[in-house]
């Protein structure tokens, strides 16, 4: 969070705020309001809390409405207390970082509710906004929605380029078997097949956690779930949205990975208003 925080503010501050260094007396102190104008799954508010302290360690935040919580037009989620230049520095790289968050949790929460009556869990992806993958993946869990792999370190995913690459199916497998018995790793793998002959294939060879259905059709996604017959974990990726999360997730698949959550969500829009 540091590292995030000291670089966002190094990017938009750089030498200083001539702005308010002009306009503010260094001691002036100010309080501003979080005003909510679209409603949403609110998310970033501690994060908000580790800017303003950053530029003012003596500053002071009155939280009116937690991470998670739905909001509406008109409500006001915070009441923050410090330096006015500190305020107004940390003014932009607040509302940015809010309103990102906020758009994510809200649309994560849109899907989840789609699927909550079905024993089916919502994945991110890696289709994120690069050094900001923890915040996105945090306003994620906040709308209710899961996170997968949170880089290419913590889980083994066979794709399709991998499978190319390595001459095919069996051999992939294979070695990524033997990679992890030589590093003494135990990371879960996944293997995408784009259709139903390939995934006889991984059935066959077995040797992974979980097969990645890639762009099937409901119809082929039902077939394939009940040829995997509980063997292995599945997931349906590719295409979905939020008109067709249900259909996929009615296939009886255990996972459907959306990388709308993070790619495709729109920010609400949040303003700061200093009221003293």
């Amino acid at each position: 969070m540091d590292f995030f925080v000291e670089n966002a503010l190094r990017e938009d501050v750089g030498e200083g705020d001539h702005t308010s260094r002009a306009c503010i007396p260094a001691d002036a102190r100010s309080r501003a309001r979080l005003f909510i104008k679209d409603p949403g799954v609110l998310a970033g508010v501690e994060v908000a809390r580790h800017i303003f302290q950053k530029v003012d360690p003596a500053a002071r935040m009155s939280i009116f409405i937690e991470d998670g919580k739905a909001v509406s037009a008109g409500d006001v989620a915070f009441e923050v207390e410090c330096n006015t230049r500190a305020l107004l520095k940390a003014e932009r790289l607040v509302l940015n970082t809010m309103q990102r968050m906020t758009g994510i949790a809200t649309l994560s929460n849109r899907f989840k509710f789609e699927v909550e009556d079905l024993p089916v869990k919502i994945l991110d992806t890696r289709k994120t906004t690069p050094l900001i993958r923890f915040l996105e993946k945090w306003a994620v869990r906040l709308g209710g929605c899961s996170n997968y792999r949170f880089g290419l370190y913590d889980w083994i995913m066979i794709k399709d380029n991998h499978i190319d690459a390595c001459g095919g199916i069996k051999p992939a497998l294979e070695r990524v078997a033997a990679y992890q018995k030589e590093h003494g790793l135990h990371l879960g793998v996944t293997i995408e097949v784009r259709n139903l002959v390939e995934l006889y294939e991984v059935l066959e060879v077995g040797n992974f956690t979980r097969v990645l259905l890639d762009n099937f059709e409901v119809p082929l996604l039902r077939e394939a779930v009940l040829t995997v017959h509980n063997r292995y974990e599945t997931e349906a990726s590719g295409g979905v949205n939020i008109h067709n999360v249900r259909q996929v997730a009615m296939s009886g698949v255990d996972y459907v990975s959306v990388g709308a959550l993070t790619h495709s969500a729109v920010s609400l829009d949040l303003s700061l208003k200093v009221i003293r």
